[in-house]
């Protein structure tokens, strides 16, 4: 009877949801379709405590809490908002901890791009406190025209550090071994499962890409706030400081809250307003004069297939649908080049291998492909961008990571501990039980993984130098998997340019023998095509059906970051499992303030 009514409660629950929740959701989506007007004096403001992805997507959520926007996004608003009369000058609150290097660096060229429009840009801190990355910040807040600090806040920013944690002496303790082949020695991903702290390659290589995000992100902030480098190093490994002193020692420029900071943008207009980003994006016209350049988006994990319904946590680069738009660009007349924006850690060989042939084809087409790399690009994020006609990656871009792994966790010894027994039973050859949870690999097994593997990694190896026309014992040397940051790219000819995502865009129209004042398009390309209103409409009526099938089963989720953890690491090993071999690792975690 209990059970009875816990069933009744939920199919009324759901009725309500789909009687009530649907139309609502239905008029908000229709409401929100509609376009607000700008007039008058206004002042964009940018919350950069706000989560990003590094390209725009949908979530099943957004329906109710509002979608967030991705760094490409901000970028492109930003440079609209450049050349509008109506913006007088744009308001940043900065986060508490750290954010992504490369993000930082595309969202600091756009801050550079509006104030050279005579358009000033003030940034506030609520204060900078001990993060990975928290020194990215802060050069954000320094490409202001004005850094303003809230009273006795702290002043936190000393550098760069990270931690791995290590599970090989818990693996052993309950019986769980991790059996891998890596090529080589820097391809450290699953390095924690393997040892119990970092070997000197995983030490060297670690520090190496650290160093030059560290030493490059000093240079950018000495510049903009027009500071000696040494003495900015010297200024800011002394510290941690208070707000007070931040100020006396000419790391920001103002003290004041928030209201105060925003207060001094307000004035910088005639009766001005504040409006949010997300809002003043509903305001803009897509372009309709000049050459079109394709955009095509890839982000998250590189996986064969299209994107499967409902709700994830990370999105991924879906094979078919990346190749797809490719295909379709490749066809369109009007398209003069296309740029291919790439975050990815990587996933799969054979999907990273689909992308790239796809990719060519488009190049055969006589369309000019540049790609541009945004958080990551690494091992198959750089697979699927080593064939194009240009790669432009940001300063910080991870990148690299030419090689490969592979391997299981046998978990039967420890199993068997807990009173539970694994029996394998296969028919076929020996290699057909190789990957058995139950046991380790036999010798001939792990003979033929070897194999398999070296198979993968030469022919990486191969497809980096043939399209890179880089020598292949030069391509041996610098793979090895390896990661490296964009600036150190640049100097072993893994990419062609350092900068953001519309230096990709100059290098589109150069390729394509566009003049470089020419007007031009940006058109998104996506595996259904084209991109358009009536597509952003139908996207947010099937992610509103979608967070209401899964809002009952999912809300703790959405507000518990443990949780939030757990279902990454899950997502990880399924990635695994479903034959990521070409996978870089996550080099520092996403700040949580």
């Amino acid at each position: 009877m209990k059970q009875f009514f816990i069933t009744l409660t939920a199919a009324i629950t759901a009725l309500i949801i789909v009687l009530v929740g649907l139309p609502i959701v239905l008029v908000a989506v229709i409401a929100g379709a509609s376009k607000p007007q700008t007039t008058g004096d206004i002042v964009l403001s940018l919350d950069l405590r706000e989560k990003m992805t590094d390209q725009a997507r949908s979530q099943p959520f957004d329906f109710l809490t509002g979608k967030s926007l991705s760094t490409l996004e901000t970028v492109q608003i930003l440079h609209r908002a450049a050349d509008d009369v109506h913006v007088k000058a744009v308001f940043v609150r900065l986060p508490e901890g750290g954010m992504s290097p490369a993000a930082a660096e595309e969202i600091r060229d756009a801050i550079i791009y509006v104030r050279r429009a005579s358009k000033p840009v003030i940034a506030h801190s609520q204060g900078l406190y001990p993060d990975t990355m928290v020194i990215s910040s802060y050069m954000v807040g320094s490409a202001a025209s004005e850094l303003w600090m809230q009273p006795r806040s702290s002043f936190q920013v000393t550098g760069i550090a990270t931690s791995t944690m290590f599970m090989k002496r818990a693996f052993d303790k309950f019986g769980v071994n991790a059996q891998y082949e890596q090529r080589s020695e820097f391809k450290n991903a699953v390095n924690p499962y393997l040892y119990d702290d970092y070997t000197p390659a995983h030490r060297e290589a670690q520090l190496s890409w650290m160093g030059s995000i560290y030493d490059t992100t000093l240079k950018t902030i000495a510049h903009d706030r027009r500071m000696d480098a040494v003495k900015l190093k010297e200024t800011i490994e002394a510290g941690p400081y208070g707000a007070e002193q931040a100020l006396q020692l000419g790391l920001v420029s103002h003290l004041g809250q928030v209201n105060d900071a925003q207060g001094a943008a307000l004035k910088r207009g005639e009766n001005a307003k504040v409006m949010e980003l997300r809002e003043y994006q509903r305001t803009l016209s897509p372009d309709t004069k000049g050459e079109v350049i394709a955009v095509i988006d890839g982000e998250g994990a590189i996986m064969t297939g299209k994107k499967p319904g409902g709700f994830g946590s990370d999105p991924n680069m879906m094979s078919d649908e990346v190749s797809e738009a490719f295909f379709k660009a490749a066809k369109d007349k009007k398209v003069k080049a296309i740029v291919f924006r790439v975050s990815s850690p990587g996933g799969s060989d054979t999907a990273s291998e689909q992308i790239a042939t796809a990719m060519q084809s488009a190049k055969e087409a006589g369309k000019p492909v540049v790609v541009s790399m945004g958080d990551y690009a690494a091992s198959g994020g750089y697979w699927v961008s080593a064939g194009a006609s240009s790669i432009v990656a940001n300063p910080s871009t991870l990148t690299g990571s030419i090689g490969v792994f592979g391997g299981k966790f046998a978990i039967g010894d420890g199993l068997s501990k807990l009173g539970i027994d694994v029996r394998d039973i296969a028919v076929g050859g020996d290699y057909s039980s190789a990957f058995s949870e139950a046991k380790g690999f036999t010798p001939a097994q792990r003979a033929a993984l070897s194999s398999w593997i070296d198979q993968i990694y030469n022919g990486f190896i191969v497809h980096v130098a043939s399209n890179r026309k880089i020598p292949v014992e030069q391509v041996q040397e610098i793979a090895k998997g390896r990661v490296w940051t964009g600036e150190q790219a640049k100097g072993i000819h893994l990419v062609d340019k350092t900068g953001g995502f519309y230096t990709a865009v100059d290098e589109a129209k150069t390729l394509a023998k566009l003049d470089r004042s020419a007007d031009i398009r940006l058109v998104e390309y996506t595996g259904s095509g084209r991109a358009g209103a009536a597509g952003s409409l139908t996207a947010s009526l099937e992610s509103a059906a979608t967070g209401l099938r899964t809002l009952s089963f999912l809300g703790w989720a959405m507000s518990d970051p443990k949780a939030e953890a757990v279902m990454d690491r899950v997502a990880d090993q399924r990635l695994r499992e479903e034959g990521a071999t070409v996978l870089a690792p996550k080099a520092y975690e996403d700040s949580t303030r």
